[in-house]
């Protein structure tokens, strides 16, 4: 058989997590992986942290090949491995030396036991669904998928926006705020919650809706099933208006219809064994704990 090979995507600007990293290219050395590095991971790895490293090639492009990717970073860099992946179907592996870390989940200190358990089989792919945005019919000028959310936000600091919703053809409400967010359950974390979102479990077939600073205190955050065609027109008194794709924002100009539906495939993401994404809640979130009961 073949060595596993692996794609390796990373944080570039955290140069506290080089002894992270050189225990996982230590780790996949010993189990004679093939280690193919994003080139400008690379160059930082060897330019800025002076690693002597010889991969087995490097990443210009979205054009790779791998059996797994590995994000190194926060969650910002997992999604940015997460659009590099796209449509190819590989599972990526989410190393946190970030902060928080929903989807990047693996400790440094759980490098070691990750990688064997890789190897001997002991991790499950969780299938995450992603958002695809065309405007007027027509991609948009970047990548128009979301594995988190979608935001229509003002451009400006003045005036909110109206935002009229259809769902399925049928309309929803006009919401006057400053932004509306769209969100996988993977993005329920993110973006969505700060803002008053729900939390949605991961595979329960859902997109979110979650107005951001509306003016009516009767609109409120609405789930619908994933398997719906959502249509925005946005008006502005600016006569344009940002969407945040996943954080990468481009400007749109007033009258532009956008149109939001799964996409026609899906990230996966590996977990390890006895995973579970209640107990990352309590861990990440502090869910559920009383501040009270440690001051008894």
């Amino acid at each position: 058989m073949r060595p596993l090979r692996f794609a390796l995507f990373g944080n570039i600007y955290q140069a506290k997590k080089s002894a992270s990293v050189q225990k996982l290219l230590s780790r996949l050395a010993e189990k004679h992986a093939e280690l193919f590095i994003d080139e400008a991971f690379f160059n930082y790895l060897t330019g800025e942290l002076r690693f002597d490293y010889e991969p087995a090639g490097l990443i210009t492009d979205n054009d790779f090949d791998a059996d797994i990717v590995i994000s190194m970073g926060g969650d910002g860099t997992f999604l940015e491995a997460a659009r590099r992946v796209g449509s190819k179907g590989i599972p990526i592996l989410g190393v946190n030396t970030g902060r928080l870390g929903f989807l990047a989940d693996i400790s440094p200190d759980e490098i070691g036991s990750t990688i064997d358990h890789i190897y001997n089989n002991e991790f499950h792919t969780e299938h995450r669904s992603v958002i695809q945005v065309t405007c007027d019919g027509t991609p948009l000028k970047g990548y128009p998928y979301a594995l988190n959310e979608v935001a229509v936000l003002k451009r400006d600091n003045s005036s909110m926006i109206c935002i009229r919703a259809e769902v399925d053809g049928e309309y929803l409400t006009t919401y006057q705020a400053d932004g509306l967010i769209i969100n996988t359950p993977t993005g329920s974390t993110g973006y969505a919650l700060s803002v008053g979102g729900p939390i949605i479990v991961p595979q329960s077939g859902t997109f979110g809706i979650t107005p951001v600073a509306p003016h009516s205190l009767n609109i409120r955050p609405v789930t619908l099933c994933d398997d719906v065609e959502i249509r925005l027109s946005v008006e502005s008194r600016s006569h344009n208006f940002l969407i945040a794709i996943d954080g990468r924002s481009e400007s749109c100009h007033e009258g532009s219809c956008l149109t939001l539906r799964k996409a026609p495939y899906s990230i996966q993401v590996l977990k390890r064994p006895r995973h579970s994404f209640y107990k990352t809640l309590r861990q990440k979130l502090m869910w559920g704990t009383d501040p009270r009961e440690e001051t008894c």
